[in-house]
């Protein structure tokens, strides 16, 4: 798996948690997939992910996207 696959998979998740307890706990809940969301957009435009670089340093191999 690549870093670029992992990055996706681990944003698809924490949204999908968020999505789960806004409906279970508190609406609340809503920040953390807007800052999902927010982090997307600026990795999108910068190319940096501190996620990406500690995937990276774990021996991932990079993808296309995070070289």
């Amino acid at each position: 798996m690549s870093t670029d696959r992992f990055f996706m998979l681990f944003a698809g998740i924490v949204v999908l948690v968020s999505a789960l307890l806004t409906w279970l706990v508190s609406a609340w809940w809503l920040l953390l997939a807007a800052f999902i969301g927010i982090h997307l957009i600026q990795a999108s435009f910068t190319g940096f992910c501190p996620l990406v670089m500690i995937l990276k340093s774990m021996g991932l191999k990079p993808g296309e996207i995070f070289p």
